[in-house]
């Protein structure tokens, strides 16, 4: 009991935690400082973050407490009093997800002409049209089905769209009372354009259109009543990789047994029949807890569409042209340019397009030989993947894929298969560990008729698409102490080959676990000895428990510690006696901060570090990840100079997290209804429009420290003004 009070005491809840990054981005759905299509947007992130966080994280804690595991978690809470927690929290956020929706979001389109209708709002025009879209369109795909002892419950698939109706036959008008089921095909759009009326935007919900035409798809019945519905189910994969043959012959497999894992959340419309809610929880096995309410669209994620649908560029964010890469005068191409220095990115203000061209320029050159490269995620159509099998033709071309990249499973068992088809040699990595590096490699013989290898190391996926609204950054480096180790991770992944350190490379989960401790416990060593020491870390999540007690010993020791974490943080901050040095604050914006940053002031001989890894148990533990030094002095220079500052001076999109585990808004008093927002500064930059002296003098002064320099009396007030 005494140790589950001091878990308590020192790890905010991980389940919480999430719950409180959702809300961080609903509030950009709130605000109405945003364009109303981007608010859209943002409503429609939320819903599919918790559809995800259903599929998975309830269902692992609902498993958990079926199989009476009673062990605690991070904040020393057992997995049933976590999920009671979770689910009243899950309930609150679905109510203001359709209170966002029903009292900001669908009025502030209305006034904008855009207009979601129901059935006796349209227009005769209107209906004739939508009636001749379901005979055409819809009609053709549905299969309705009446439950009876011939034709038992419909096996629903995860996530499907569909109506519950209870029915009666018209012959037997005293006769019993039977449940209908009907699904609506997911290629169908959940919105069905319409005959605009004065140049508006018109739709119609598609449960709606399909619930006017049930009397004629259930002939010989009476319609008592409807319901839209939608079923999650648990999506975790689950196989024997040991036993297994072919891993990616499980993993295809088990995609197939995903679509029908046990139901975790029944989402149905609020209007919905008694009896409709209830034989719908008893068929799916579910307690009342998991129903929930929808006062509107079943399925929020949907509401995307609008945002591709509707040409109304005014009602966006203005569009933004990323800055364009230039060699460095008097080189004749790329390859050069990194003999001379590193190249470092800041995605999306730096194009995406040199590291596309750089696979592109490998593929095609005679003197690249020799081709690596992960893939995790990747587009459709990916220049990436085009590149690769062109390469194979002429060159050795070797691929690792990751194919348990969640929810991404599918589409890349067919870039394997395609691959492999036109002579790539393909790799599923390490078996037990998720391949998350971003690593590519080209090994060139070069005019001088040296051989040297190049590489492009990242923290974000290689994704052209994601990369224009992800924020990552990308080094492309020819310095050998870091393309030599970059050769031996590969080595890793094809051949389990296992060389006892990687340096100057953290490689997990072989070394960096230990090197990332390590690195906090050098701060400690230099506060304690009086020399600068700060440690400023920029990640998507803080799990770990070892190293959050070794940051909790750093602040105690004096290090100051300032964190930028956009997702889940079970650190606790600010706690006296504990944490007094520690900073948390996370940006939620345009863009999704995804990069990964690790400075350290090493007593003033600073150490910057990139990579793909989160400080969490599944990052450090479970897969092959790489973090690399940033060694160049431009490279660093822009980093500490430009973007940790601009981070941590944002006084518009940040929210800091509290002692308890909740977040304010870091507002700017001076400013109440603005502020610094470092994600538009960092645009202006990129653009020509901005000078790095816009910077506020609270990220500035944040950022020296880190660089060993001692901040002034005045400096440090702005930081107490920022955090």
């Amino acid at each position: 009991m005494a140790r589950n009070l001091q878990r308590k005491k020192q790890f905010a809840g991980r389940d919480k935690s999430w719950m409180q990054f959702n809300r961080r981005v609903l509030e950009e759905a709130e605000d109405d400082s945003n364009p109303i299509l981007e608010r859209v947007k943002f409503l429609a992130i939320t819903g599919s973050n918790l559809d995800e966080y259903v599929e998975i994280r309830l269902a692992g804690l609902l498993q958990r407490t079926e199989d009476g595991h009673t062990e605690p978690g991070y904040d020393g809470l057992p997995p049933q009093e976590s999920l009671e927690i979770l689910t009243t929290a899950m309930h609150e956020f679905v109510a203001a997800q359709y209170r966002c929706w029903n009292e900001q979001l669908l009025p502030g389109l209305r006034q904008h002409g855009i207009r979601l209708l129901q059935w006796e709002e349209l227009s005769d025009e209107q209906r004739t049209m939508a009636l001749a879209y379901f005979q055409r369109e819809v009609d053709p795909l549905l299969t309705p089905i009446t439950i009876d002892p011939a034709h038992p419950f419909p096996r629903v698939l995860n996530r499907a769209l569909c109506l519950a109706m209870l029915l009666r036959a018209k012959r037997r008008s005293s006769g019993p009372v039977v449940l209908g089921v009907l699904t609506v095909p997911r290629a169908l759009p959940r919105f069905v354009r319409l005959a605009d009326a004065n140049g508006s935007y018109d739709y119609i919900l598609l449960q709606d259109l399909v619930a006017q035409n049930l009397s004629g798809m259930y002939r010989g019945y009476e319609v008592l009543a409807h319901a839209a519905f939608r079923v999650t189910r648990n999506s975790n994969l689950y196989f024997e990789e040991e036993e297994s043959r072919s891993l990616l012959e499980s993993i295809r497999s088990e995609l197939h047994n995903r679509r029908k894992g046990d139901a975790v959340r029944l989402e149905i419309v609020s209007n919905a029949h008694p009896e409709i809610v209830d034989k719908l929880r008893v068929n799916f096995e579910l307690d009342e807890s998991q129903i929930y309410q929808a006062d509107g669209a079943v399925n929020l994620a949907r509401l995307m569409f609008f945002y591709g649908d509707i040409q109304r560029p005014d009602l966006k964010f203005q569009p933004f042209v990323p800055k364009q890469l230039h060699l460095s005068r008097k080189v004749s191409d790329l390859f050069e340019d990194l003999r001379q220095r590193d190249i470092l990115l800041h995605h999306p203000y730096d194009s995406y397009d040199p590291v596309v061209s750089f696979i592109q320029q490998g593929a095609v050159d005679p003197r690249v030989v020799t081709m690596k490269q992960t893939l995790y995620r990747t587009s459709t159509d990916s220049p990436m993947f085009t590149a690769l099998t062109e390469a194979a033709a002429s060159k050795e071309a070797t691929v690792v894929v990751e194919l348990m990249a969640r929810f991404d499973e599918a589409s890349n068992i067919r870039w394997a298969r395609s691959m492999e088809d036109a002579g790539v040699q393909v790799f599923y990595g390490v078996v037990g560990l998720k391949t998350h590096c971003k690593l590519a490699m080209l090994v060139r013989r070069d005019e001088d008729g040296v051989t040297r290898r190049y590489c492009h190391l990242g923290t974000g996926n290689y994704n052209p698409v994601t990369a224009r609204f992800y924020t990552d950054l990308s080094l492309l480096t020819s310095d050998p102490s870091i393309t030599e180790q970059v050769h031996m991770v590969f080595n890793y992944l094809t051949a389990h080959a296992e060389i006892d350190d990687y340096k100057p490379l953290l490689v997990a989960p072989l070394t960096m676990a230990e090197n990332f401790l390590q690195l906090i416990r050098r701060e400690t060593e230099h506060a304690s000895a009086g020399r600068p020491s700060h440690i400023v870390a920029k990640m998507n999540a803080l799990l770990e428990p070892k190293v959050i007690e070794a940051m909790y010993a750093a602040s105690q020791a004096g290090v100051q510690i300032d964190l930028i974490i956009r997702g889940v943080c079970t650190l606790r901050p600010g706690v006296k006696g504990l944490s007094e040095n520690i900073r948390v604050r996370s940006i939620v914006g345009r863009f999704l901060e995804h990069s990964r940053i690790y400075q350290f002031a090493n007593g003033g001989r600073e150490e910057i570090y990139l990579g793909s890894a989160d400080w969490m148990p599944r990052n450090l533990f479970e897969r092959c990840e790489v973090v690399f030094p940033v060694r160049d002095k431009a490279a660093r220079a822009r980093i500490h100079d430009e973007i940790l500052p601009a981070y941590l001076a944002d006084t518009a999109k940040s929210r800091l997290m509290q002692e308890d585990g909740s977040y304010t808004r870091a507002t700017d008093g001076r400013k109440p209804h603005g502020g610094f927002n470092s994600q538009e500064f960092l645009m202006r930059l990129a653009e020509g429009k901005a000078e790095l002296d816009g910077i506020p003098k609270a990220g500035k002064a944040s950022a020296a420290t880190a660089n060993g320099a001692v901040a002034t009396s005045s400096e440090k007030e702005a930081v107490a003004v920022s955090n």
